[in-house]
């Protein structure tokens, strides 16, 4: 059977911007793959290449074994893709929103009536279906911007930041749903960069940093490999990298330490691999009270998927959103000095 999704060595660039610079990825039939990086890593670039709404530069992409390049109007039939951003007509209910859809689909009339009143019944929307999308809250809009989406039985559903913007009881229900539509076989391909949705949701993830996988594999796999339990700590709310340096060489003597990596975004702290199940916490107190440094915060806990983004970037996710707020920051105002 062929891949759900195959990607290999996808490129895109947009002028001198490499938005993807080298993703490949495959998704097997019926599972919910997750990619999770941080915003501008190339998750929605990659998105957009798989569904026919950009040409990629280079690479092989398919959908159930059909080339989205040479094949795109029939990959489409495949694919089901719900933006991070949809602006549904405002006038129209949310019945007529769908009957375009499946209009645009070239549905047959009779089908195209039982399977709205199936998917809205499916997403709980029966209530609202009569009444104009204007008036949808943001959980109701994300439902029907699903319900679009699978009205043509796609083998893949792509969804990007399915639960951006919404409060947790909203985003639980979608949890919920994607998780049926995985029980039915439905293939679903999403990005995030909410590390909870990724690891409560996906079968298998991959993280994007810069337009380049940096890891991939089943969530608990990738963090078994990082090792160990997590220690963050600060010497001072912000240290001197002197001081950070001194703890870090103090630290990595000990036994149970096994890694020391010197958060340089969050003031210097430090994030430590340390033995699980030891007296680890007890012990790098006792050290650092010893050569004099002091404690402003320490915490332990079993690894995350953040914590795999840090072993193979030297930052956390949020660092690489607060870098890339601040880049796009820089930029914009750039271009106001320019005017």
């Amino acid at each position: 059977m062929a891949p759900a999704v195959l990607i290999e060595k996808l490129k895109k660039h947009y002028g001198s911007v490499a938005a993807v610079k080298d993703v490949s990825l495959q998704v097997e039939p019926g599972e919910i793959f997750g990619l999770l990086g941080p915003n501008g890593a190339g998750k929605t670039t990659t998105l957009q290449c798989l569904c026919t709404l950009t040409e990629p530069d280079a690479g092989r992409i398919e959908v159930s074994g059909i080339s989205v390049v040479e094949n795109p109007r029939l990959a489409r039939q495949r694919l089901g893709y719900i933006a991070q951003g949809v602006a549904p007509d405002k006038v129209l209910t949310g019945r007529e929103l769908l009957q375009l859809q499946a209009a645009l689909y070239h549905l047959p009339r009779a089908i195209a009536k039982q399977r709205i009143d199936a998917v809205l019944s499916l997403l709980g929307l029966d209530t609202y279906a009569d009444k104009k999308t204007g008036t949808y809250s943001g959980g109701l809009q994300k439902r029907l911007d699903l319900a679009a989406g699978l009205l043509h039985r796609p083998d893949v559903l792509v969804l990007d930041e399915p639960t951006v913007g919404l409060d947790i009881e909203s985003r639980i229900a979608v949890w919920e749903f994607l998780r049926g539509l995985r029980e039915q076989g439905t293939t679903v391909l999403l990005t995030s960069h909410y590390l909870e949705e990724v690891d409560a949701l996906a079968d298998r993830v991959a993280i994007i940093d810069q337009g380049v996988v940096i890891a991939s594999g089943r969530p608990s796999d990738l963090k078994d490999k990082v090792g160990g339990d997590r220690i963050t700590l600060r010497i001072r709310e912000f240290s001197p990298l002197e001081e950070a340096e001194k703890a870090k060489s103090l630290l990595q003597s000990l036994p149970a330490v096994q890694e020391v990596i010197i958060n340089s975004a969050q003031g210097n702290s430090l994030n430590l691999v340390v033995q699980p199940q030891t007296e680890a916490l007890a012990t790098i107190q006792q050290a650092l009270q010893a050569a004099g440094l002091p404690t402003f915060g320490i915490a332990q806990s079993r690894p995350s998927l953040d914590d795999v983004y840090l072993a193979a970037t030297g930052r956390t996710l949020l660092d690489a959103e607060i870098a890339a707020a601040g880049q796009r920051d820089a930029k914009a105002e750039r271009k106001q000095n320019m005017r």
